[in-house]
């Protein structure tokens, strides 16, 4: 038996919320994906260094390799999260959609689907919040870059 048109209209009506969240999770992919491309970019970098570099400069790029290998594991295990986010969405508008053409009541299983993709989405935005204080924890501006006092670009060039 197939459903009458209102019925299909009222599952396409709760699907949108889903994939509003599906196309978040998206958008959060990408940017993550895009911090994990960068940390790379700089690791390859540094591992490029790291033979040529002796004593402190040395214990410094080791340093910044072990942090960002770090990182590089947050943001998989944050990558984890939101891929198995988007899948749980995708399965609660299967199980949305199944509900409707069979006529089976699915809204238990929909209704958990849903608190297990808003779960998978927190810790994925948790994570990559680790990830970004760990990130700015890792920048170490030195002391004598931040200068005590403004000088105009007159005084740095010398007062002309």
């Amino acid at each position: 038996m197939l459903p009458d048109a209102s019925a299909i209209a009222q599952t396409i009506q709760l699907s949108v919320t889903p994939v509003f969240l599906l196309v978040a999770t998206g958008s959060l992919l990408n940017v993550i994906a895009g911090r994990l491309a960068r940390v790379v970019d700089r690791s390859r970098s540094l591992m490029t260094r790291w033979p040529e570099t002796e004593g402190p400069e040395h214990d410094r790029i080791v340093a910044e390799l072990r942090i960002a290998d770090r990182r590089m594991g947050i943001i998989n295990n944050s990558i984890l999260s939101a891929v198995a986010c988007g899948i749980v969405v995708c399965l609660l508008v299967a199980l949305l959609f199944t509900q409707a053409f069979t006529g089976i009541n699915l809204a238990v299983a929909a209704s958990w689907a849903f608190a297990v993709a808003m779960l998978l989405l927190l810790v994925s935005l948790i994570l990559f919040l680790i990830e970004v204080r760990l990130a700015i924890r890792a920048i170490q501006v030195p002391m004598e870059l931040l200068e005590r006092e403004q000088t105009s670009w007159k005084q740095r060039l010398g007062g002309r």
